[in-house]
């Protein structure tokens, strides 16, 4: 019995020594995060993406977000274990410390925007989630 392969995706340490390799369509900038399946739908991940908390979250239809995890009035990297939900016709996580809302399509607060946080690109390809910074150009 191999205990590494008996593993679920998730637990296996090699998943992100040997991420799989990047679609033709990723693109140098995109960075493997992990498996959709690790995802849950209606919740969201943290993540590392070249030395930057990101939280990653996965909606209906399989639709991926992914804002900065750290919550601006906390300095905590928490976003992604908020709850989301929309208000005022906008998706939205809420941060679990502040419950303040953030917009995931766009990382701004509804509540006071200077406590807003950067968006970037999700996507899902081959069954893996791929993340690009924003560069705040």
């Amino acid at each position: 019995m191999n205990a590494v392969a008996d593993l679920m995706p998730s637990e296996n340490p090699t998943a992100m020594r040997h991420p799989a390799p990047a679609p033709a369509s990723a693109g140098a900038d995109w960075t493997p995060v992990c498996a959709l399946a690790d995802i849950l739908p209606d919740t969201g991940v943290a993540a590392l993406v070249q030395g930057r908390h990101v939280a990653v979250f996965r909606t209906p239809g399989d639709t991926l977000h992914a804002i900065d995890n750290i919550d601006p009035k906390s300095g905590a990297s928490v976003l992604a274990r908020g709850l989301l939900g929309t208000l005022g016709g906008r998706l939205v996580v809420a941060s679990p410390l502040y419950k303040n809302h953030i917009d995931l399509h766009t990382g701004e607060c509804l509540e006071d925007p200077a406590w807003s946080v950067r968006a970037h690109a999700a996507k899902a390809e081959g069954g893996q989630v791929w993340v690009r910074l924003d560069d705040g150009g």
